[in-house]
């Protein structure tokens, strides 16, 4: 099938799966509304109301954010009309994502005009990830251009544009800001031995926060509150692998033994692909950074099966004459925790209830092994080649 063909039969299908999503499951909502959950914040910030009033022993949808995260949320707090900043949020979501994965195509080298990009738009509208963004008006579509927009920074920073990574650093802070989650991503920059990026990395948060702390009414609650609910495990809604001894009560000595296996599985990976960090740089950032992602997803106290969305940039990978996407074990890993599907059983409602919560939890895993394992088999092969010579 020519290039010609697969573009013409492409674009319809993304341009209707996107429609899709906004006009049908988006706008139709669901009973999990993360978008009124921060206009509700801010709109108590703006009064000058305590942000962090909330009931913290209840499953609804908490506000999480801190005070810095809050003061750049800000301006959704400014329409008086929530339906409509609640559908512009889901727009700018939409945009967000399309531009990451257009980010993600030059990054490979493809051109936008060809069929790579309405491709990926058309997969990554049909995920669990992006349909329930869209459905829950959440910021992750957010975080994934800028996670996108970092990626593409730091590579072109180290391949020889050294400005960029000044860019790159102030990038990954306003990612760190929102999320924490995306911190240990720093370790990019420590590893290329960049101060640059760390710089905009760390200080974007702290400054922020440091700006915000006088400013978000009820910052007390912030560290009396939510900090300590933060360190808790909860057991609904948590795909990691503490929510799932959370939800389950498993054995400790089961637990710790996962736990500790699968970091080490991560570490070996990451320690592996450093091998290809002066090499193919593209390569090893596109593959280590969603690697610290999922290990963070899987090892932390919280994780939820939509933030895989954040794989996308090793899923274009594939395109690299080696790559981790070889063996059939990660593409198990991400179709679990991408793909849209119920497991909800009539023979079977135990076990398709757990495969709800926690297919996302398989899938991280299997992914984390399958990199891993490519990675270190990469390294094998390079030591008996080298031992030839």
């Amino acid at each position: 099938m020519s290039h010609r063909v697969l573009r013409a039969a492409a674009w319809p299908l993304a341009l209707l799966l996107i429609a899709h999503r906004i006009l049908i499951s988006a706008v139709n909502g669901s009973p999990t509304d993360d978008f009124t959950t921060v206009y509700s914040a801010v709109h108590r910030m703006l009064a000058g109301d305590s942000v962090y009033a909330q009931a913290y022993d209840q499953v609804d949808p908490l506000y999480l954010y801190n005070p810095g995260a809050t003061l750049l949320l800000t301006p959704l707090g400014l329409a008086d009309n929530p339906t409509a900043a609640r559908m512009a949020f889901i727009l700018a979501n939409a945009a967000c994502i399309i531009v990451a994965l257009a980010l993600l195509t030059r990054l490979i080298n493809k051109p936008l005009s060809g069929a790579t990009l309405p491709i990926a738009i058309a997969l990554a509208c049909a995920t669990e990830s992006v349909t329930n963004t869209l459905t829950f008006s959440n910021i992750n579509g957010v975080l994934l251009l800028l996670l996108t927009g970092w990626l593409y920074l730091f590579i072109r920073g180290a391949q020889g544009q050294t400005k960029k990574m000044w860019l790159a650093g102030l990038v990954l802070g306003i990612a760190i800001l929102v999320k924490p989650q995306f911190a240990p991503l720093l370790a990019l920059h420590i590893v290329k031995l960049d101060w640059k990026g760390l710089v905009g990395g760390i200080g974007v948060p702290v400054l922020a926060n440091v700006i915000a702390w006088p400013l978000v009414p009820g910052t007390e609650d912030f560290t009396g509150k939510l900090l300590p609910y933060l360190g808790t495990t909860r057991d609904y809604a948590n795909s990691s692998w503490p929510g799932v001894n959370a939800y389950f009560q498993l054995n400790s000595g089961l637990y710790y033994t996962v736990w500790a296996g699968m970091a080490l599985i991560v570490a070996a990976g990451l320690i592996a692909l450093l091998r290809r960090r002066h090499t193919d740089v593209a390569l090893w950032a596109m593959t280590t950074a969603p690697l610290v992602l999922v290990g963070v997803f899987f090892l932390s106290s919280l994780g939820q099966q939509y933030y895989s969305m954040w794989i996308a940039p090793l899923l274009f990978t594939i395109f690299a004459r080696r790559n981790a996407l070889e063996t059939w074990l990660p593409w198990l890993g991400a179709v679990l925790c991408l793909a849209p599907m119920s497991w909800t059983s009539v023979q079977w409602p135990d076990a398709g209830r757990w495969m709800n919560f926690f297919a996302g939890t398989a899938g991280w895993a299997f992914v984390i092994i399958g990199v891993s394992a490519a990675a270190l088999g990469w390294w094998a092969h390079e030591r008996v080649e080298s031992r030839h010579d």
